[in-house]
């Protein structure tokens, strides 16, 4: 599966030509032109990377990764921007923007920082560790191990935990049960087992406010599931 790059830049030839480039390095891109849309966008999930630029319609790079940051969605973010005042870079950085690259640059210099963002990103499983990740009424504070809902600690059974962070660490794509069994459990065969599913059923019964209406860890019929942050 080629790892997803939101591109949100108002530049309609500066991202046509990068989201090109991106593709033909093996990406999948999606591109955004205002804020307001970018930030739908990272919120609905799914991405590996956010380019993002400052100067843009509506919602404006600083605003957007100020709210991706409170949420807790912690996507790696590559702010672009003409500005070259160290306060704007500061200021990015402080917001939670992972790094930071001046217009005009070079483009070999841009996938050479993506790469970085990227590997970083999956040297940290669940990109998470030492890391408090928000949704709905649940804070899981990674590090820890340690779960609350609504400020009382949810016990979880270490595969639940497991489970649980493997979701977080991969929002919005669909997950088979097989994949499931492989990366939590350890299992490399075949196996056909409803021990995925049983585990899926107890984090629903003991996260979700509906369990059998689910809002955040969603069945992918006839595939698996899918772990939605802010449906």
């Amino acid at each position: 599966m080629s790892q997803r790059i939101l591109l949100i830049d108002d530049e309609a030839t500066l991202s046509l030509l990068l989201g090109e480039r991106l593709e033909k390095e093996g990406y999948s891109v999606t591109c955004c032109k205002d804020g307001e849309t970018g930030l739908v966008q990272a919120i609905g999930g799914g991405f590996h990377l956010i380019l993002l630029d400052i100067r843009l319609p509506g919602k404006n790079g600083f605003e957007v990764c100020r709210e991706l940051r409170r949420r807790c969605i912690n996507v790696p973010v590559l702010m672009l921007t003409a500005r070259v005042d160290v306060k704007d870079r500061v200021k990015g950085l402080k917001l939670g923007a992972d790094d930071y690259l001046g217009k005009p640059f070079e483009v070999a210099e841009l996938l050479a920082r993506v790469e970085a963002l990227l590997r970083r990103a999956n040297n940290v499983p669940a990109q998470l560790i030492d890391s408090v990740f928000c949704f709905s009424n649940v804070v899981v504070d990674v590090g820890k191990e340690e779960v609350l809902r609504d400020g009382v600690i949810v016990e979880l059974t270490a595969k639940e935990f497991g489970l649980l962070r493997y979701f977080i660490g991969h929002p919005g794509e669909r997950l088979s049960r097989q994949v499931l069994l492989e990366q939590v459990w350890g299992y490399k065969q075949l196996l056909n087992t409803r021990t995925v599913d049983l585990h899926v059923a107890q984090l629903r019964q003991k996260l979700e406010i509906i369990p059998r209406e689910p809002r955040h860890i969603l069945t992918a019929f006839g595939s698996g599931y899918k772990f939605v942050p802010f449906p």
